[in-house]
């Protein structure tokens, strides 16, 4: 079993076992419609190096085109999924621990195992709860700081930047017409009108993406300050009539008033109904995407028009949105896929394992991984630790504080 050992900084906790090496151990996801995979074997092989033995369940990255042999033939050991768990030191995952067959993934895990993976603990504190009561650390890769120190880490940014390129393909697909314009013998085509609501990472990608394919893109953000990186990839802002103060905490945005969603509505009304594509982006972390598209502006949609809502997930940006389906109203597509990034599976896991990877080695030291709460990256991410919940945010939304 694992067992804590004090440094000489009391509120750093290291991992250790009598035998030499820790365990990493990468499951299969079993999320429906997860193709993604925590590891691939290019970080296997640098993962050993830092001194882990690696585990990996058998099949576990098929669905991203990574097969069996390319783990092994990197180091990896290849197991069932109950010895996969009864070894594991640290649990690396995509989506937060559920059930497997008819147990727990905190059921299957020795007391103290460590889980690495996307937690949104702010939505799923009751989670957080049992991995208290059953002795699992949690570290969370979507509650890690926004520093330039831990820009090799986020996971939330790699993962958004996949997410905001493959909208714009969905919606480019749907449409029926070109994105970029054509001249030909038989005249000219305009091109398409894409509305891009948010300029957070998806919606700058989304942007990008959907200059390049040569389409005019319209670009409304409650953050004023983003105008400029808006402008520089070639789309216009769309300036709105009030101003109010609404950027958040690591390059989210704030929840706006009532009074700023109505104003923003009217100005918002105009571009939305001669849009071909509509994409939306936005979030609040802890709360319910807040509703950027109503019933009203979709009815002002033209027909064969596309909404594509990356924000479906967390209760959808667009008010008709159905998480996990592509639905019609008033002949408008609207697409409410709930994980784009698994779309790209292949790219998607390379880059989340690469994140993963950064994370672990930034605290390991002489083979052990190291929580060290005194250290800035840790404080954000750490969620649970030694049986209690000790993010503040999550406490908070627990109702322990």
């Amino acid at each position: 079993m694992v067992r804590f050992s004090s440094l000489q900084n009391a509120r750093s906790l290291e991992f250790s076992r009598e035998r030499p090496s820790l365990i990493i151990a990468v499951p299969a996801e079993v999320e429906p419609g997860e193709n993604r995979v925590a590891i691939v074997p290019e970080t296997v092989g640098k993962l050993s190096k830092l001194g882990f033995q690696i585990h990996v369940e058998s099949g576990a990255g098929s669905k991203a085109g990574f097969v069996d042999e390319a783990y092994k033939s990197e180091g990896a050991r290849l197991l069932s999924t109950q010895d996969l768990y009864a070894t594991a030191d640290v649990l690396l995952k995509i989506n937060p621990p559920g059930k497997r067959t008819s147990k727990h993934e905190f059921d299957l895990l020795p007391s103290g195992a460590v889980v690495i993976s996307f937690f949104y603990s702010l939505y799923n504190w009751e989670l957080a709860r049992k991995a208290a009561e059953k002795g699992i650390e949690i570290i969370s890769m979507d509650a890690i700081p926004r520093i330039t120190r831990a820009q090799r880490m986020d996971a939330l940014s790699s993962q958004s930047n996949l997410a905001g390129y493959k909208a714009v393909l969905l919606a480019a697909n749907a449409i029926p017409r070109l994105m970029p314009l054509l001249m030909t013998a038989a005249g000219t085509i305009a091109p398409a009108r894409v509305v891009v609501m948010g300029a957070g990472v998806a919606g700058l990608q989304a942007i990008a993406t959907a200059r390049r394919l040569g389409a005019v893109v319209d670009v409304s953000d409650v953050r004023p300050a983003v105008k400029e990186e808006v402008e520089s990839l070639g789309a216009r802002f769309i300036e709105l009539p009030v101003q109010e103060n609404l950027a958040g905490e690591g390059g989210y945005a704030k929840e706006a008033s009532a009074d700023f969603l109505k104003k923003q509505k009217e100005t918002l009304m105009k571009y939305i109904a001669e849009a071909d594509a509509v994409i939306t982006t936005a979030l609040v972390p802890g709360k319910k995407a807040p509703v950027l598209l109503s019933k009203e502006m979709v009815s002002a949609m033209r027909p064969g028009s596309v909404v594509v809502d990356i924000a479906a997930g967390f209760g959808g940006n667009c008010e008709l949105t159905q998480a996990g389906q592509t639905i019609q109203k008033n002949g408008v597509t609207i697409i409410g896929e709930t994980n784009l990034p698994s779309l790209l599976a292949y790219n998607a896991s390379e880059l989340y394992a690469r994140n993963q990877l950064a994370l672990i080695k930034e605290f390991t030291k002489e083979k052990q991984f190291i929580i060290n709460q005194d250290d800035e990256i840790m404080q954000g991410a750490l969620i649970v630790h030694k049986g209690s919940i000790v993010h503040a945010a999550t406490r908070k939304a627990a109702g322990l504080e």
